[in-house]
Formats: C-alpha cells, sequence, structure tokens
C-alpha cells in the first residue's frame, strides 16, 4: 500500500495552543513533531540526539549560551546533542522538529513546559 501524504497546514488547523508539539509521523525510530510556537521555551539540552527546527510559518529565534540564531520560514537548524539551546518567538510561528521517538520535548530538563505524553494527529 502507498503512505499516506501528510498536509502540514491541516495538520496545524487541528490546534491552536502554544509550545505543545503534535506527531504527525515517523521515520527511522524519528518523530515528526508540529508545533506552534509563541513566547519564551526553557533552557534544555537533549543529551543523546539531535534535535531539527524547520520553520513553516513566521520566525522563530533560538538562543545558545553563545549567540542567537533567527530562522525565518523554510530555514531550519539541527541543534547538536548536548547543546543547550532556548527556542523563542516574538509573534506566532509553526515549526517542524524532528526528534528521536520518545524524546522529551525538555531533554534532559524537566519543566512546566514539559509533554508526558505527546498526541498523535
Amino acid at each position: 500500500m502507498a503512505p499516506a501524504v501528510v498536509n502540514i497546514a491541516d495538520k496545524l488547523s487541528a490546534f491552536a495552543d502554544h509550545w505543545n508539539p503534535r506527531i504527525i509521523g515517523g521515520y527511522n525510530g524519528n518523530e515528526l513533531r508540529l508545533a506552534k510556537v509563541r513566547g519564551d521555551f526553557t533552557w534544555h539540552a537533549h543529551a543523546d540526539t539531535d534535535e531539527l527546527f524547520l520553520v513553516v510559518k513566521g520566525e522563530l529565534g533560538i538562543e545558545f549560551r553563545d549567540g542567537v540564531r533567527t530562522l525565518r520560514a523554510g530555514e531550519m537548524i539541527v541543534v547538536p546533542k548536548g547543546t543547550e539551546h532556548r527556542p523563542f518567538a516574538a509573534e506566532e510561528a509553526h515549526i517542524l522538529l524532528i526528534d528521536r521517538e520518545g524524546e522529551p520535548n525538555t531533554g534532559l530538563n524537566p519543566s512546566a513546559m514539559t509533554r508526558a505524553t505527546l498526541e498523535v494527529l
């Protein structure tokens, strides 16, 4: 059977809250996650896995201990494992993340923003 086509805009229209990623697919032990973001996230790191951020809409900043990177729609960055970072967005942005299956959204740093389980869309 041929795989299903995933429409990212349709998936994004299914929710409105911020900093609560939804799983929209997976491959090779990784989860494809969509999120709407606004405001500041928490400082965190993922010890054993890289994390990919792709901006679908808007602008996302990611603060690192040595500076800030700004991503606009169509741009991406891979945060190497073990690298502390803090995403933020002044206005709502839509992002696609790739994380290892089951990886907490706050990595090694549990906080009020940690999601115990992620909804699958």
